[in-house]
């Protein structure tokens, strides 16, 4: 590897990675997710740092061989993915340009802010979920069970479609 490789900016890295897109919800990139925690040098090895969405995240080795992949094509040869579980990843940590590509995808994103104080007294009912497709807050719960540990799934009472909440955690 030259060293003009080894001194690609972070920022520069972190473009390449937006085009990664998350496995299970592929409108969402790996950055706009959150899931890219650091980008560094050791030397002439790149370390990129990931926190998976939950610890046993079955997607894991799919979102690392991505980031293999665009990082490969960018000439980055030397390269280290490490998963960091602490502190653990929250859905606060998702773009606001992630939540919009959740809302066009069909996908209710994140309501309410995962760190907050008031979530220790606040209910599940207690959060308004907008349809995605209509607008509507006339909204209710399904399930707290998704196609994905992640979502729960809605139903909105005024289209009378179905769809997924991304939980906030």
């Amino acid at each position: 590897m030259n060293t003009a490789v080894a001194s690609v900016p972070a920022q520069q890295i972190l473009q390449w990675l937006a085009k990664v897109p998350d496995p299970e919800i592929p409108v969402l990139s790996v950055v706009d997710l959150g899931l890219v925690r650091d980008i560094s040098w050791d030397g002439p090895t790149c370390v990129v740092t990931i926190t998976p969405t939950y610890s046993g995240c079955p997607a894991m080795q799919e979102i690392s061989s991505g980031i293999r992949d665009a990082l490969l094509a960018q000439g980055i040869e030397q390269l280290r993915i490490e998963t960091r579980l602490s502190p653990a990843w929250t859905t606060d940590w998702m773009s606001q340009k992630g939540r919009e590509a959740l809302q066009g995808y069909g996908i209710a994103p994140p309501g309410e802010k995962a760190i907050d104080i008031s979530g220790i007294t606040r209910r599940a009912a207690d959060v308004v979920v907008p349809c995605p497709l209509c607008g509507s807050e006339h909204t209710r719960p399904i399930s707290h069970f998704g196609s994905t540990a992640c979502k729960a799934l809605y139903r909105c009472m005024h289209c009378g479609e179905p769809f997924d909440y991304f939980k906030a955690h």
